[in-house]
């Protein structure tokens, strides 16, 4: 008996060591799995879809003159009403009136992002009276958040005036308050870029064309009038070009926003100092786009009808320049939560499958220019107050979001 019982151990533990090789096959198959699909979960985006984003939904001193209650712009948001039947309002959040500024909710919204194909976040960027002005979602939220190596992001410098817009107590009645001039001189300047170059640039995530740097003015106006006019301006760009190199990157990238084809560029005491082409030349900009749809085409109207008329706007831009034109979408237009009163320009039918329809059309013009660096700017992340935004809300849900992933991630 005892013979009998040893003959079975050795036979089990034969039995068992010849599964050990196959177990361990087995064992290496899933970690090999496991990591096909991290490198497929991780692979390079063939497209940089980048979203501007407003940051004005969080905590911020400085910005209770126009939003009291302490909350940001979402306070005009939650107060939204309809006003005629023309308008798809009101809409609201689906996750709320979150804080943007939180490192948590930052990460969450870069995980709803890059799982829909948004890559890369243009922080609108605000200096007024020789101070920043709503750095707190960047700095305390995005830079912060543990995932923010799935989004990268750059900076737009929205140097415009500040008047009594954002406030809706007083947009739109008759006063000639300006709170803010966006225009700043040399001295200022100097003090802008050394504050980018250091803050921002360095940063691992900040985005770059050919390992530049990129930058995007929006007030081409602001820009030359508070620097003294092109030649001045052109001086300065220069300036920052060279000090961005000196910090130890390849150059700089810096981009425009652009108006319509007949704009004009005003400089000091609004003369018109050229078309914006022909400044736009002189100043040696590296890339183009554009920031919305209403700065140049008419958005009182259908949807698809408005996007043909991009399509021959952008057409005439290729023709136009010389440099990169980054091609640009829009959500919709509705700025009527942030007034009492009824403002005309609305564009209707902006559903996600139109939207998806724009967004074929800007991957198409990246297609046919392999040549250049394969960025489309999307308006916006979180425009709520203009209506144009992609973060879920109560109409749509994630359709936009969706819309972006069905083109661009495969």
């Amino acid at each position: 008996m005892k013979n009998l019982f040893f003959l079975l151990f050795v036979l089990t533990s034969y039995i068992s060591v010849a599964q050990k090789p196959g177990a361990r096959q087995q064992e290496r198959s899933d970690v090999l799995l496991s990591e096909n699909s991290k490198k497929i979960s991780d692979k390079k985006q063939s497209y940089d879809i980048a979203a501007y984003v407003w940051p004005s939904y969080h905590p911020d001193d400085r910005a209770k003159i126009f939003w009291p209650e302490g909350i940001g712009e979402w306070q005009t948001v939650k107060n939204n009403k309809i006003k005629t039947d023309s308008q798809e309002q009101p809409r609201y959040p689906v996750w709320g009136y979150i804080n943007e500024a939180d490192p948590y909710v930052a990460e969450m919204e870069i995980n709803a992002a890059a799982d829909h194909g948004v890559n890369v976040f243009i922080f609108d960027w605000y200096w007024f009276d020789e101070m920043p002005f709503l750095e707190g979602q960047l700095n305390d939220g995005y830079l912060k958040a543990s995932n923010n190596n799935r989004v990268k992001f750059y900076l737009m410098w929205a140097n415009h005036n500040v008047n009594m817009t954002w406030d809706k107590r007083n947009a739109g009645k008759p006063n000639d308050a300006l709170i803010w001039k966006g225009a700043v001189d040399r001295d200022e300047f100097e003090t802008i870029c050394h504050r980018i170059i250091k803050k921002y640039f360095s940063q691992p995530t900040y985005y770059k064309i050919d390992g530049k740097p990129c930058f995007m003015i929006y007030d081409i106006d602001n820009l030359v009038c508070g620097l003294g006019g092109v030649a001045k301006t052109k001086e300065a760009l220069e300036w920052f070009r060279k000090e961005t190199k000196r910090a130890g990157f390849k150059g700089l990238d810096i981009q425009i926003t652009l108006r319509g084809k007949s704009y004009n560029v005003t400089g000091i005491a609004g003369d018109n100092v050229g078309t914006q082409t022909e400044v736009i030349k002189q100043l040696g900009f590296n890339g183009l786009t554009h920031y919305q749809y209403c700065h140049f085409a008419n958005i009182d109207r259908d949807y698809l009808e408005i996007i043909k008329d991009v399509k021959k706007e952008v057409d005439a831009l290729d023709i136009e320049y010389k440099i990169p034109y980054y091609p640009h979408v829009s959500v919709g237009w509705d700025n009527n939560p942030r007034f009492e009163m009824f403002r005309p320009g609305i564009v209707k039918n902006n559903t996600p499958e139109n939207f998806k329809k724009a967004l074929i059309m800007a991957k198409n013009y990246i297609d046919e220019h392999p040549g250049q660096a394969p960025l489309i700017t999307i308006n916006s992340w979180n425009e709520w107050t203009e209506s144009s935004y992609l973060m879920p809300d109560t109409k749509y849900g994630y359709g936009y979001l969706d819309a972006i992933k069905d083109v661009f991630v495969k």
